[in-house]
């Protein structure tokens, strides 16, 4: 089933109900939730037995709003609500959409039941992150700001949840007088914060990396910031916190075709003293084949995020290179990592993306593995694999 594979099993694949676009996928319970980049909704499969998924349900977004992002806690689903960048400007114009977080209840994992919405003012929300607790934290683009920032979001009654703070990279804040200092063909803006031990480990795209003192949820304030972007080329997507090695995962996501914006990077990141972050290496460049003629998007995107009751590892980290599939590294040793294992799917059976000029290639998305070490990888066309990592 694989166009190049070492390491990884090929157990099953899912058409996810004839919606095979799929972004964010969590799996819990035994079903797999999945976020759609172009079918307006998520899909739910009964993945109990992982050789054979079966679709349970599809709930679809509000018109012209798009849900690619969701996370998942015990009976709560959370999910992202914004603007669908491909639907007609009137859409915007008319307010014809939903922004915002919406939450279900989950407690029957096939039949999501919608109990709580908190809107927000502009275009929407991107990604959030919640493990459980009091709080989530979401990335919102909201009127004022120049692009998307941390809002932080009390879900304790999540009938009706409610922001409590917010922050952002100074000179975004523009209808608070604040001017960009960043040239303008520059994007900074949140694409996500994962929060571990009291800090939030931020990605902020061309911005780079902050690390955010979140003790105190109600008032996150700057520990550090660290950008590499000129002279590599920013991106920075997700930012995974290993603190029992004092180690920081980083991926900067490949934006342009063929490698137009550059060879992205995967860095790993000594944030033993969290007021002073180091790069110290970066993942090795999958190079069985050339990638950057291959045609779409190839570098870093998502990685398995070490959330509680998943497959849990310091030393093992799995992340998703779009038209390079998905690629397994060893950072036993943090200055030297090596890959071990990747699996490239082959090209999707159709297209769902509706943009044209897209070339019928892999372009793997996001990555969740499980406490028993099946992976479940996403694509944007091409549907859902399950796969099992065999190990070194």
């Amino acid at each position: 089933m694989a166009n190049a594979s070492r390491g990884i099993n090929f157990v099953a694949h899912s058409d996810q109900g004839g919606r095979s676009d799929g972004v964010q996928v969590m799996v819990h319970r035994g079903y797999a939730y999945i976020g759609h980049n172009f079918s307006g909704g998520f899909t739910v499969l009964d993945v109990r037995d992982p050789k054979n998924p079966k679709h349970a349900a599809f709930i679809p977004a509000p018109e012209n709003t798009r849900c690619l992002h969701l996370q998942t806690h015990e009976n709560l689903l959370l999910v992202v609500n914004g603007l669908d960048p491909l639907k007609p400007s009137e859409a915007r114009e008319s307010g014809n959409f939903a922004a915002g977080l919406r939450i279900f209840d989950i407690s029957q994992p096939a039949q999501p039941k919608e109990i709580g919405f908190m809107p927000v003012e502009g275009t929407g929300i991107h990604r959030i992150w919640y493990v459980g607790g009091q709080y989530a934290y979401v990335s919102a683009n909201v009127d004022g700001y120049t692009d998307t920032i941390l809002i932080v979001v009390d879900v304790s009654d999540p009938t009706r949840p409610a922001e409590v703070s917010r922050w952002w990279l100074p000179g975004m804040w523009n209808a608070g007088g604040e001017e960009p200092s960043w040239e303008g063909n520059r994007r900074f803006a949140l694409h996500h914060a994962i929060v571990a031990d009291g800090i939030a480990f931020a990605s902020w795209r061309d911005g780079g990396l902050t690390l955010l003192d979140v003790s105190d949820p109600t008032s996150p304030s700057l520990l550090a910031h660290r950008n590499w972007s000129p002279p590599f080329g920013g991106g920075t997507h997700t930012a995974v916190p290993l603190l029992d090695r004092g180690l920081c995962i980083v991926l900067d996501e490949a934006m342009g075709d063929e490698c137009a914006d550059q060879v992205k990077y995967t860095w790993v990141v000594d944030v033993r003293e969290p007021s002073n972050p180091v790069n110290i290496a970066t993942m090795p460049i999958p190079n069985e084949d050339d990638y950057c003629k291959k045609g779409g998007r190839f570098g870093p995107h998502n990685a398995h995020e070490n959330r509680p009751g998943s497959f849990q590892s310091s030393e093992i980290v799995f992340a998703t290179y779009q038209n390079a599939g998905v690629r397994v590294f060893n950072i036993a040793d943090p200055f030297h990592p090596r890959e071990v294992a990747y699996y490239v799917p082959p090209a999707p059976e159709r297209m769902v993306d509706p943009r044209p000029g897209r070339l019928q290639v892999i372009q793997s998305a996001d990555v969740f593995v499980t406490s028993n070490g099946l992976m479940y990888l996403t694509d944007t066309n091409a549907g859902l694999y399950i796969l099992e990592y065999k190990g070194e």
